[in-house]
């Protein structure tokens, strides 16, 4: 069994956004997939198989677990393929570039024994990604997450594409799937009788309602009995871990907007300093006779401010438009 890991959490603020540190641990999704029966039905009910032999289920990890930063709820080779499973209470659109990392990392150690620099091609497990998500936040049904989301420049036929299924497991979603899936849907039940205490009371007393009612109306019973302790508090560390990141997220968008608005402000300060200097050109200008339309366009389309306080200086020492122009190097009025 993997060695549990602490339960603290930290937060640090850097600049001016705020940041969350966190120690990885288990969680109730992955208590409940540690069982490979429970797993293989998982991937029945995705796949639309019916394999019976959890036996052949290979659970693969790496060194803790985590792998710079990132702790994959469920990753096991089965049929040929390596799948990567993640429970998720908040959307990370971030998921296939993590997932990336995280498959790269776990090829490199299944392909231990083979070399990549021989004639013969070698065979590697088809990668799949799945995100389970039942956070608050509305969320589609079912949604295709693409690392090339996250290209700084579109390109139509991306060379290096990794795609990540993410199904909605809130109530009322997928519900195909949920009948497939006795232990997914028993979780989101249970899930779902968690916030319904949580919204009148502590969030412990709230838990322990939970698991008490979901036993007796026979969800997750049989779990939820023989690992009560546990359950109950990992179940509270998550839901204020939910709660908490909710409430980071709204200070990292307070912290932007204040810093939108001084930028703005800047941004607005600069500009009127531009339109103020252009303006005083042509006040000069004028007593010099009158401006062409073209030349005072030119003028007043010109942003650069250090190029306009030349101009400005020009148009004062300048005696007429043409000792101006020469001076400005803008134009010849001829």
């Amino acid at each position: 069994m993997e060695e549990k890991q602490s339960m603290e959490e930290n937060y640090s603020v850097a600049g001016e956004g705020l940041h969350v540190v966190r120690n990885h641990k288990d969680t109730v999704f992955r208590m409940i997939y540690k069982d490979r029966t429970k797993l293989l039905e998982l991937y029945n009910a995705l796949n639309g198989t019916d394999y019976e032999d959890a036996a052949e289920l290979e659970v693969c990890t790496l060194e803790n677990a985590i792998y710079m930063g990132m702790k994959n709820d469920v990753s096991f080779l089965f049929d040929s393929e390596m799948n990567l499973y993640e429970h998720q209470s908040t959307f990370n659109p971030n998921m296939p570039l993590r997932d990336l990392m995280y498959a790269a990392k776990q090829l490199e150690k299944y392909m231990a024994e083979d070399t990549l620099y021989s004639s013969k091609l070698v065979k590697i497990p088809v990668p799949r990604f799945v995100v389970f998500y039942n956070g608050t936040e509305k969320q589609p049904e079912r949604r295709v997450l693409k690392l090339s989301d996250a290209y700084e420049k579109k390109v139509a036929s991306p060379e290096l594409e990794l795609k990540v299924l993410m199904l909605n497991i809130n109530q009322g979603n997928n519900r195909k799937l949920m009948q497939r899936c006795k232990t997914l849907k028993e979780y989101c039940q249970f899930v779902e009788c968690i916030r319904k205490y949580a919204a009148t009371m502590e969030i412990a007393e709230a838990v322990d309602r939970a698991v008490t009612e979901c036993i007796k109306k026979n969800i997750l019973a049989d779990f939820l009995t023989k690992q009560r302790a546990e359950v109950v508090a990992v179940s509270i560390f998550e839901y204020n871990e939910e709660e908490e990141l909710k409430k980071i997220r709204a200070a990292e968008f307070s912290v932007g907007r204040e810093a939108g608005y001084e930028e703005g402000e800047a941004v607005g300060k600069a500009a009127g300093e531009v339109v103020g200097k252009a303006e005083s050109v042509l006040e000069l200008l004028e007593d010099l006779g009158e401006i062409p339309k073209e030349l005072r366009e030119r003028i007043l389309s010109e942003s650069n401010l250090p190029v306009l306080k030349q101009w400005l200086k020009a148009a004062a020492k300048s005696e007429s438009l043409q000792a101006f122009l020469d001076q400005a190097g803008i134009l010849d009025l001829d």
